[in-house]
């Protein structure tokens, strides 16, 4: 199936941050938060050693170090508001500088063979969390300089040792340096994968909130419109029955006698436009009105049926019992969701796309199947994931999809996408019947992706 969705979400109206690497994720606050805690450890930690353990250290540059820092993070807190966030670009820096000054603290206190050099991997990570990848592969490049040059020059480890300090063997320093890098790359790839797909499906659950947002006020007005009807219809009736008085009573002579003509044959129009409100939302509202399932395909069906497109056909099962055939009230998630898969299909089918239908006592099934391609073979367990990462995933697959498979499972669907063995592709809905007679609300539950 395609990306593309009926009523995907313009990028204005996605929420702030969605599909920008510079929206603003992180607040100031947050890092001037962090990087408290890491002046108060570095702080703890050098007190230890220089005055609980006596060992050697060069404590003025140590307390500069973390001094600059806590400078910093003062200038930050009062130049920004608590709920400032930062640009991408600006965080970016923030953790550069939370790189330099740890170096700085590491060189000054035995480099790598310092045990809090692992504290280096930090600022990388925090970056391939909630950052670009740009920014993510500078300050990771920045890390990797960093403990480079921690392995080759540094300070000796501060230590009380008979022999004088400690001084590890060349290979040691080095294993650290390969672990260090390691760590640092396998941690960085890691970290921005998974934060990757929690941004992915965060977006994708909000742009499918709004899609269905939208037709819920498309449904929302069509009740407004049968109020309006309702109500208004009184007064028009009125209005029309004096008009006629005064016509009568001054009779066909009077200048005023064409305007009221005028006014009772405008009334008239008004009632008649009023009635069409009226009906319209019996015709296709979800407040209104429950469909036979045949009826109901037909609905989300007919907007994809085009003179140059596939045929659109719905087919029953001969088998399936029609003196018990199903209905189900029309509801957003349902017609947004069956939709979705019709124009996916009829994108890429031949020449005929096929809405099959079935029932039992038990369960009620619908299959959109089409005569196309068919879905890529090796990235049909991945079906449904929002955001496809190439145009050749998005081809079948993508946001529309992921739309479609969360507003049908919130029905109480089971989704399964499948490709058939004459050729093509068939999605497969599977619902309780007591889903469905509820109208598809009370019987969703969690989708497993």
């Amino acid at each position: 199936m395609s990306a593309a969705g009926p009523t995907l979400p313009p990028a204005a109206a996605l929420p702030p941050g969605m599909g920008s690497p510079d929206g603003g994720r992180v607040r100031a606050h947050t890092l001037v938060t962090i990087r408290w805690l890491a002046i108060a450890g570095q702080l703890a930690a050098i007190m230890l050693v220089s005055q609980g353990l006596r060992f050697p250290l060069p404590l003025l540059e140590c307390v500069a170090a973390v001094g600059a820092s806590a400078l910093l993070n003062l200038a930050t807190t009062l130049a920004r508001p608590a709920n400032a966030r930062l640009t991408d670009g600006q965080a970016a820096l923030f953790l550069a500088f939370d790189v330099c000054q740890l170096a700085v603290l590491l060189q000054l206190t035995g480099g790598l063979a310092n045990p809090f050099s692992v504290l280096v991997l930090a600022p990388a990570t925090i970056s391939a969390t909630v950052l670009s990848v740009r920014s993510t592969v500078v300050l990771a490049g920045m890390s990797l300089i960093a403990v480079t040059l921690l392995a080759v020059w540094h300070h000796p480890l501060p230590w009380d040792g008979e022999g004088g300090p400690l001084a590890l063997p060349p290979l040691y320093v080095a294993g650290v340096w390969a672990a260090l890098v390691l760590s640092l790359l396998f941690l960085t790839v890691y970290a921005a994968r998974v934060a990757a797909e929690a941004r992915r499906m965060s977006d994708a659950l909000s742009a499918t909130q709004i899609a269905l947002s939208r037709e819920q006020q498309l449904s929302a007005v069509g009740a407004l419109a049968a109020a309006a009807a309702h109500e208004l219809g009184t007064p028009l009736g009125t209005i029309a029955i004096v008009a006629r008085e005064l016509e009568r009573d001054l009779g066909p002579g009077s200048p005023q006698a064409e305007d009221l003509a005028l006014l009772v044959s405008e009334s008239a129009r008004c009632r008649e436009i009023l009635a069409r409100l009226a009906r319209a939302p019996e015709q296709a509202s979800p407040a209104f009105k429950r469909l036979g399932l045949p009826e109901l395909l037909e609905s989300a069906a007919a907007p994809y049926r085009r003179s140059s497109g596939p045929e659109i056909v719905v087919e029953i099962d001969p088998g399936s019992d029609r003196a018990q055939m199903p209905d189900a009230a029309p509801v957003p998630e349902l017609l947004h969701g069956l939709g979705n898969l019709v124009e996916n299909a009829s994108q890429f089918a031949l020449g005929r796309v096929t809405l099959w239908l079935g029932w039992d006592p038990r369960y009620i099934t619908i299959e959109v199947r089409d005569d196309g391609p068919g879905f890529p073979a090796d990235l049909l367990p991945w079906i449904g994931e929002p955001y496809m990462s190439t145009r050749r995933e998005a081809g079948r697959m993508g946001l529309g999809v992921f739309i479609a498979k969360t507003l049908l499972a919130r029905t109480g669907a089971d989704v399964r996408f499948a490709n058939r063995p004459e050729g093509g592709a068939v999605v497969s809905l599977r619902w309780s019947r007591s889903a469905l007679a509820g109208g598809g609300k009370g019987a969703a539950r969690p989708v497993s992706f």
